[in-house]
């Protein structure tokens, strides 16, 4: 009968109620729950013994802390026990730790942490984690979170699959890319973009996510090449800040790149001229000389680049339905145009000899008027940068356009604005922008047969 008492004083300390009507004789376990042995074997002071003395619970609790001084306190959690009415099995127990966490224990061994947050009568359980991998700190610090966010107004799902879902930089990078690109008309920039981001700075923050790059990290990425590749770090810089301002506007950051104060906290860069390499135009014509010596799609482009004042790619990408030879025109669609409109360039004698040529070397089904190594591909965009290198010559197959518009300043009395549109350079001021509507093809091609003149002075 003392056993008993023990075990019904047991219930109560731990806040069950008593089963009314059990066996004395019964094993003192009561459903899920297995009196400690230290309890058992306790004697129950004079003047305490029985079942309907209340000062049993609290003696009985005052052995427990006596006796089993490393267990957890039992009278500061409830203990539940979900049972199968069918089958009388114990199926889920749940252990409370205040505040709303719980531990859900279940038959075959799991358990899992849980927090219960009730707002304007409504119940709501979220989740924790497995507790072989969250402790018992971080189940608290992760309860009291979601408690904060109900608190705001927040819904603490929502939350984490937001936080779920952001991306990594690279993640991020790509995106970036695959919106951009559509619009990219440069076939180098197209191509340099991802490749710098691969070389430079996803080994060090592709893994990281968007949310969490800082501003030291992006400068100790910077700081490897920022006085090595001064030009390429710079587009590096730039690049970065690209793909945060998106994630920052996608609602994955919640500050803006700081590019400004990273710049401010690398050296100062080297000061370089930012202007191509020209020929001055008065060596262009004995350079067009040594040119004709040989051969080749290279050559014959390089020469056509420099009597039309072309930009080399828009010639290395020319195809045969831009031209109409007895009109003597060659037509740039705007989407191969820098500043995305139209361009028509007047052909002078020597350029449409250079055509015809080309016509008779014409590979069967290639689109290209100078067709690279592969006859479905254009010329490559360092073809004519190494035939100048190869040719002993310290320019850049850009600076041919310079090399032209020095010619028309110091050499002629063509406009300026004439000069600036065989250029397919945009007006600067918006509102004679507006009202300019012509090409000035006409005196654009008075210049150019004078330009051809000139550049065969020498042959």
């Amino acid at each position: 009968m003392a056993e008993w008492s023990k075990a019904h004083a047991w219930k109560v300390c731990i806040g069950q109620k008593p089963i009314v009507g059990s066996n004395p004789t019964r094993s003192a376990t009561f459903e899920s729950h297995i009196i400690p042995d230290q309890l058992q074997k306790s004697s129950s002071p004079a003047g305490c013994a029985g079942d309907s003395d209340p000062c049993v619970s609290h003696v009985v609790q005052a052995d427990i802390f006596a006796n089993v001084g490393q267990m957890i306190m039992i009278t500061s959690m409830k203990t539940t026990s979900n049972t199968d009415p069918k089958t009388k099995t114990s199926t889920t127990r749940r252990v409370s730790f205040g505040d709303g966490l719980f531990r859900y224990e279940r038959p075959g061994g799991s358990s899992s942490w849980v927090c219960r947050v009730q707002k304007q009568g409504h119940r709501r359980d979220f989740g924790l984690g497995s507790c072989s991998k969250v402790s018992l700190a971080e189940a608290r610090e992760r309860a009291r979170e979601v408690r904060s966010q109900m608190e705001m107004g927040l819904d603490p799902q929502f939350e984490r699959r937001k936080l779920e879902a952001v991306p990594t930089f690279k993640d991020a990078a790509h995106k970036v890319f695959d919106i951009h690109s559509k619009t990219w008309r440069n076939g180098k920039h197209h191509a340099q973009w991802m490749r710098t981001l691969e070389m430079y700075v996803f080994p060090s923050i592709g893994k990281h996510k968007v949310d969490k790059i800082t501003g030291p990290m992006i400068r100790d990425v910077l700081a490897e090449i920022w006085l090595a590749k001064p030009e390429t770090a710079r587009r590096v810089r730039q690049r970065i800040g690209a793909v945060l301002d998106w994630a920052y506007a996608s609602g994955y950051r919640e500050t803006e790149a700081p590019m400004r104060a990273i710049s401010k906290g690398l050296p100062r860069q080297p000061r370089k001229d930012g202007h191509f390499p020209a020929m001055p135009y008065e060596k262009v014509s004995k350079f067009i000389q040594k040119l004709r010596a040989r051969e080749s799609f290279s050559r014959l482009a390089l020469e056509f680049a420099i009597y039309t004042a072309a930009r080399s790619g828009e010639v290395r990408g020319m195809t045969w339905d831009e031209v109409d030879m007895e009109e003597a025109l060659w037509t740039l669609p705007k989407e191969r145009m820098k500043a995305f409109r139209e361009h028509v360039v007047p052909l002078t004698p020597r350029p449409l000899r250079i055509l015809r040529r080309c016509a008779q070397l014409r590979l069967r089904d290639c689109q290209y008027v100078f067709p690279g190594i592969r006859s479905s591909k254009p010329l490559s965009d360092m073809t004519l940068s190494m035939l100048m290198k190869e040719m002993g010559q310290p320019y850049t197959p850009h600076g041919f356009r310079s090399s032209f518009r020095d010619w028309v300043s110091e050499e002629t009395n063509h406009p300026s604005d004439v000069a600036e549109a065989a250029l397919a350079h945009t007006v600067a001021n918006k509102t004679e922008a507006a009202y300019r509507r012509g090409n000035l093809l006409e005196k654009r091609r008075v210049m150019m047969a004078e330009w051809a003149a000139y550049c065969d002075k020498d042959s």
